[in-house]
């Protein structure tokens, strides 16, 4: 039995300012974008990885919640408690250096973990955390 990652999902308050994060920042392609009643759904991926996508969903993406659970989804985004992301770079310093020329919002410099890798920290403009990291040699 082989199981893959196909797709996960990431919490977003505007679709715009999230494609400019995730599409003209990080280099993601756009695989779909799909409007339904009033919500939106944009796929990402990495070209180099065609296989798995990344949601951007809206904060509760059931159109059946109520007002009150929506305005807690909400909040909970903002402070930016969800969870994120950790993307893997073979060059976590380089990357830090264009995301954050690009404006990324910094949460941790690069830096040398105890549990083998390089990595940095970012908030996307929803508030989400984004790590990328790169394994150490040797």
């Amino acid at each position: 039995m082989n199981i893959e990652l196909s797709q996960c999902f990431i919490a977003v308050h505007d679709h715009d300012q999230a494609l400019a994060f995730y599409r003209d920042v990080l280099g993601l392609e756009v695989r779909n974008d799909v409007a339904f009643e009033s919500m939106r759904w944009v796929t990402v991926g990495a070209p180099s990885q065609p296989d798995v996508n990344i949601v951007l969903e809206p904060p509760l993406a059931n159109p059946n919640a109520s007002d009150a659970d929506k305005r807690t989804m909400a909040e909970l985004l903002a402070k930016g408690l969800l969870r994120g992301v950790i993307f893997t770079t073979d060059d976590v310093d380089a990357t830090f250096e264009r995301i954050r020329a690009a404006g990324g919002e910094v949460l941790q410099e690069p830096i040398d973990q105890p549990y083998g890798v390089r990595d940095c920290a970012f908030r996307d403009p929803s508030g989400n955390m984004l790590r990328f990291n790169q394994p150490r040699k040797g």
